[in-house]
């Protein structure tokens, strides 16, 4: 039940099955109702990043790809096809050949050549798959297992829909029918004891992309295969509950992506109650999964919900599977905004960007890559991951190049602000287009500025998501303030005629409050400004810090420094200490800081 973000977006998928089965002359079966798309996010066409934090990390993912050696990318294919093999392994994970990424770097490259229509981004990833192709057997044996297959699948679709390059459907249809014989079906379900808890073959999240292969070709073969792959097991214990007594104790990511695949079987089928389950299953993340930051799974694991997320922070560093969390998260996130037009479904991605992809250290040329975030209580460190070339390596490309399908959506009528990131939209429409520039240093500063620029006057609602967590959102249009219903965890709705020129303001207050990691820690906490996830410099040693009892207490503990977002820590002395609270994505390598804090055992005192 699991498929990339975009393609159920596609509100016809029936319409372009019958299309295409019209065209070669078959009788049409009766198609199951597609399901329901409330909103729709650009796809990648139409938004710009504008000069950030967020820009800066998307164009050094753009130019570490576009720099990697396709030699040795290629090397491993090419030296067991018997052909010339310039270049050398990559090593790590990519010792023999680079299957368990090759498929993310190709949907990666070609969602950004998507988002900015860079020729050179998809050229590389034209000459990677044609490199790969060469190395090919007839009988389309890719010589793949069950989680790069479902990452190539991905690829493939990406590369044709995003990159526009038709040669990789052929492709495509060979690699699946060899899969459809090779591939074993015992599809055993994850289990508790021990391993594989779910860690091998995933194949439970192969459907997302055989789904997205179906909307894309109309083939119903890929339908049919993606059928092969849905999990019941896992996803029925979401049924009418977001309290399941026994879905922990499973690998944490394959898990919370395959609740993609059930969102895919609910784009292509209709059938409500995989809608339901990831409902259910997104609430039980958020309620006992998730830390402040919006990361999950400590030492990859799904938790029991008896004080498990709080207690691990004693022992483990391994505490939230970085890049391939975030994609997760991201692609659920977007689903359910996509099928239920819910603005509370934005706030988990708005979370995960600025905390868990966006805190993350870059890929280095050797393949060292970020791939666990440290959360511990005694104080953490950003490091780089043991091996190289990494799982994470592949995501990390995909959740990057994923940061400006984030910002908005849009319906037949309304244009919606999901993320408040330095960026700009094209939105087109009958009456002329729409452009909307988006001008911020949000979350350093509290308000985002709206421009509007337009051919003529043009009525429409200007949506905006208000988060949950915030209170007493005021908005500006052109000055002057606006009457407009701001309720926490919903859009609020500017509806006017709008001319060029035009300008909205809207403030979100920002302030400090303290969360507890969960019901059975209720002192363990983390300090948040929200939505930033805030750590404490661990450079020196304060025998005088402390936290106080209230937020109201806390909010009045910080005073500003110089440097946007950092704030220096009032002292009982008066003065402030030498530490000072930033966000944690501003922590580079091996900086040491504390995250989390018990509260009752503060101050430490060593002297």
């Amino acid at each position: 039940m699991k498929m990339p973000r975009r393609d159920f977006l596609k509100a016809a998928p029936v319409a372009t099955f019958a299309l295409v089965q019209t065209a070669r002359g078959m009788d049409l079966p009766t198609p199951a109702p597609p399901a329901r798309i409330k909103l729709e996010p650009f796809d990648y066409q139409g938004v710009r990043l504008r000069e950030s934090r967020w820009l800066k990390q998307y164009q050094a993912a753009r130019d570490f790809w576009l720099g990697l050696s396709e030699d040795d990318i290629l090397h491993g294919y090419r030296q067991a096809a018997g052909l010339p093999a310039p270049g050398k392994p990559l090593g790590g994970w990519c010792r023999v050949n680079s299957s368990t990424v090759f498929g993310q770097w190709l949907s990666g490259l070609s969602r950004l050549y998507r988002a900015t229509g860079d020729a050179a981004i998809r050229d590389k990833a034209v000459r990677l798959f044609e490199g790969w192709a060469e190395t090919m057997q007839p009988d389309g044996n890719c010589g793949m297992g069950h989680y790069p297959f479902d990452k190539l699948v991905g690829g493939l679709v990406d590369l044709k829909r995003y990159g526009d390059y038709s040669g990789a459907i052929p492709m495509l249809e060979k690699v699946t029918r060899w899969a459809e014989q090779a591939l074993s079906r015992e599809n055993v379900p994850a289990s508790r004891n021990g391993l594989p808890s779910g860690r091998r073959a995933e194949w439970y999240t192969l459907a997302e992309n055989l789904y997205r292969a179906f909307q894309l070709t109309g083939d119903p073969r890929y339908e049919t295969f993606a059928g092969a792959w849905l999990y019941p097991f896992y996803w029925n214990k979401f049924a009418g509950t977001a309290d399941p007594p026994d879905a922990y104790g499973v690998h944490a990511y394959s898990h919370v992506n395959t609740f993609s695949s059930a969102a895919m079987a609910y784009a292509v089928t209709g059938e409500t109650h995989y809608l339901d389950s990831i409902r259910n299953a997104y609430d039980w993340l958020q309620d006992v999964q998730c830390y402040a930051t919006g990361g999950y799974g400590p030492s990859e694991t799904i938790v029991a919900n008896r004080g498990g997320l709080g207690q691990v922070l004693d022992y483990r560093s391994d505490t939230f599977e970085t890049g391939c969390g975030s994609w997760a998260a991201f692609k659920l996130t977007r689903y359910l905004l996509s099928f239920t037009g819910e603005a509370r479904y934005g706030d988990w991605a708005e979370r995960m960007l600025y905390n868990g992809i966006g805190t993350a250290l870059p890929v280095t040329p050797d393949g060292r890559t970020f791939y666990y975030s440290d959360y511990r209580g005694g104080g953490g460190m950003k490091v780089y991951y043991w091996d190289t070339w990494p799982c994470c390596s592949g995501t990390y490309l995909q959740a990057v190049a994923d940061y400006p399908n984030l910002i908005y959506y849009k319906d037949a009528s309304s244009l919606y602000v999901n993320l408040f990131l330095p960026s700009e939209v094209v939105w087109r429409r009958p009456e002329g287009d729409v452009k909307l520039v988006q001008d911020t240093d949000y979350p350093e500063t509290e308000t985002t500025t709206l421009r509007l620029e337009l051919t003529g006057n043009i009525r429409f609602p200007l949506r905006f998501r208000v988060p949950a967590w915030t209170h007493d959102v005021s908005v500006k249009v052109n000055g002057v303030p606006a009457q407009v219903a701001c309720r926490p965890g919903a859009w609020a709705s500017l509806e006017r005629g709008w001319n060029s020129g035009d300008r909205v303001e809207i403030r979100i207050p920002l302030t400090f409050r303290m969360q507890a990691v969960d019901k059975q820690h209720p002192q363990r906490v983390a300090v948040v400004r929200e939505p930033v996830a805030m750590v404490m410099e661990g450079l020196w040693q304060e025998t005088t810090f402390t936290l106080p009892k209230t937020d109201a207490e806390l909010e009045q503990m910080f005073l500003a420094d110089n440097t946007p977002g950092f704030f220096q820590v009032r002292s009982p002395s008066g003065g402030t200490n030498h530490s000072r609270f930033r966000p944690f994505y501003t922590e580079e390598e091996r900086q040491p800081y504390y995250l989390y804090f018990d509260k009752p055992s503060l101050p430490v005192v060593m002297w």
